[in-house]
């Protein structure tokens, strides 16, 4: 089975001071195992670390330009 690719950018969302969390949570809710979900935001987004590892992601940050981070989200598997 292929594993599902969700990309999001949140860096105009930020920029027009509008907060992304919910739009995350949403584009993370359909993802199984093994999926990934990739995110764009201006900055590291620490915080919001420890709130997807707690729904079994993992993560692997990356700095792209000054203002663009690249976070790609990958769900665990039940098995490890």
């Amino acid at each position: 089975m292929d594993k599902k690719i969700v990309e999001l950018d949140v860096r105009d969302d930020l920029k027009n001071k509008l907060e992304p969390f919910q739009k995350i949570m949403e584009a993370i809710s359909g993802l199984n195992e093994h999926d990934v979900f990739i995110l764009h935001a201006p900055f590291k987004p620490v915080p919001l670390f420890p709130v997807l590892k707690a729904k079994g992601f993992e993560a692997v940050s990356e700095q792209i330009e000054k203002k663009h981070w690249k976070v790609v989200f990958t769900k665990r598997g039940d098995r490890q």
